[in-house]
């Protein structure tokens, strides 16, 4: 089913270690049946500063994920429309369910800004507190394989342009 420029909306549920991390509404951009592709304002409330980029009130994310791949890719735009950059997930595939597009968080994350000069891989130590390596092996070898994939693809020439084309 492919939404288009739909008015339909969606609730993203994010859940991180078993437990809602957060929830927010979403609207519905499109949907071919792998990817969901949703567009939302900045949820959490007040301004997050990383160092590396401020997501503040007014941003606004277009975030993709996928039924069949260990990730989430988010373009990040000011209220101005300007590019900030790519903020990614490493994640459980994506699923799509009354309503509910539910993700769960495996704690790797990429960044790319958006003149793709700075790519930075983070939270590598709270993926190797959370456990998963232990407890699941085979979605720990899958998270690091879509960490790998992901800075592979945006340190080429074309960045994510293939994937979210």
């Amino acid at each position: 089913m492919s939404a288009g420029s739909s008015d339909a909306e969606l609730t993203v549920v994010l859940v991180k270690a078993g437990k809602t991390k957060i929830r927010y509404p979403a609207a519905l951009v499109a949907d071919d049946g792998t990817r969901v592709t949703v567009r939302a304002p900045w949820a959490a409330p007040g301004v997050r500063d990383f160092g590396f980029v401020r997501f503040e009130p007014g941003d606004v994310f277009t975030e993709h994920y996928w039924r069949d791949a260990w990730f989430a890719v988010k373009e990040v735009r000011a209220s101005t429309g300007e590019l900030k950059g790519w903020y990614c997930d490493v994640t459980r595939p994506a699923v799509l369910r009354d309503g509910e597009l539910l993700v769960e968080d495996l704690d790797l994350d990429l960044w790319v800004s958006a003149d793709r000069s700075t790519v930075l891989r983070l939270d590598e130590d709270e993926f190797e507190e959370s456990g998963l390596a232990g407890r699941d092996p085979e979605a720990a070898g899958a998270a690091v394989a879509a960490l790998d994939e992901l800075e592979r693809l945006a340190r080429t020439e074309q960045g994510f342009t293939g994937l979210l084309g």
